[in-house]
């Protein structure tokens, strides 16, 4: 039985830097023998949380129907997951923080004080990011690294052991991600 990779492409423009990296990671992964599911932002409908709470009860969300509840089931699924996203203001896309708020119920449960207790004890997750501001500044003013700390902080808590990262900085002035940080993503797989 192979061992099922969910790879989410938290940007919401196709093509991107984001989308490369995380298409060589697929590549590997497929190569690797993972079956692989991709997600990809700029395809889903996701409607915002309510903050209802109604999900930490039930264990699913109450709201309608839609891509975040596909997408919880995948990553319920998942023996890895691999999540891309570019940097926003030292953050995610606000799409992508939408979807996790969305699949909290399936990220994490809660124990009987209202602790929250990790549903992904034991699985690994790699982070990729990219952003404007041009290396090592992406990383020493916080803006990519912002990015990493938030997903890092998501999957933490959620269980995922975080075997990797990539950051790819000055995305505006040199915006192809190089050979070199491509054979790093894929070399992540690895690790998974």
């Amino acid at each position: 039985m192979s061992r099922r990779l969910l790879v989410i492409n938290g940007s919401p423009r196709r093509g991107g830097n984001v989308a490369t990296m995380l298409e060589a990671i697929e590549r590997e992964a497929v190569g690797k023998g993972f079956d692989v599911a991709v997600v990809r932002m700029a395809d889903l409908h996701v409607a915002p949380c309510t903050g209802c709470m109604a999900c930490r009860t039930k264990g699913c969300c109450v709201l309608p129907e839609d891509d975040a509840h596909r997408t919880a089931a995948l990553l319920r699924d998942a023996d890895a997951v691999v999540v891309g996203a570019p940097c926003y203001w030292g953050n995610m896309p606000g799409q992508l923080k939408v979807l996790f708020d969305r699949m909290v119920y399936a990220m994490m449960g809660e124990g009987k004080r209202g602790l929250p207790r990790p549903l992904h004890k034991g699985k690994r997750a790699i982070i990729v990011t990219a952003c404007t501001t041009p290396w090592p500044f992406n990383i020493l003013f916080g803006q990519s690294a912002g990015t990493v700390r938030a997903l890092r902080e998501i999957l933490h808590y959620s269980g995922f052991g975080i075997v990797g990262t990539v950051q790819h900085g000055g995305t505006k002035g040199a915006p192809l991600v190089g050979a070199r940080k491509l054979r790093r993503c894929a070399r992540l797989v690895g690790r998974l």
